[in-house]
């Protein structure tokens, strides 16, 4: 008949996820509980038993605390993940309506450098029409001119 250690079957609360470590003194204090019941006689057992319960109490009472304070910090952890989407999303809408008002800007400026620019074009085309004609009324004049000059 083998006696299994019980060490073994503990799991190990330094790996467990969202666990907080234990110290050396509460390391101690667990494998005493575990281990004392098995090393000590019969008519010790129940002199311990008190003391036993007494510790099992305080770790229990401890694993409690651990739990209450590990679910207020999730969520403390929730309330500012929850303030941060907000705060997101806020910017988000505060962009999209400074780039709707940034498009609404470039479509009116848009449209007034393409009047500016059509403008422009026709004043160009009616700079060149007077050049010519008046290039043309200098060729007149000059003809006029030397026209006088013969008579």
């Amino acid at each position: 008949m083998s006696v299994e250690n019980p060490v073994h079957h503990m799991q190990n609360p330094v790996l467990e996820e969202n666990h907080n470590p234990l110290t050396p003194n509460e390391i101690h204090e667990l494998f005493s509980l575990v281990l004392e019941p098995q090393q000590q006689p019969s008519s010790n057992r129940s002199s311990s038993s008190s003391e036993t319960n007494r510790s099992i109490y305080t770790v229990e009472e401890r694993k409690h605390r651990r739990m209450a304070s590990n679910r207020e910090s999730a969520r403390r952890s929730r309330r500012r993940k929850k303030t941060h989407v907000e705060n997101i999303t806020n910017e988000v809408n505060r962009l999209k309506i400074e780039n709707r008002e940034l498009k609404n800007m470039l479509c009116v400026l848009s449209h007034d450098c393409h009047l500016v620019q059509s403008g422009s074009d026709r004043l160009l085309s009616e700079s060149i029409y007077l050049q010519h004609k008046l290039a043309g009324l200098h060729q007149i004049l000059a003809y006029s001119t030397a026209q006088q000059l013969q008579y």
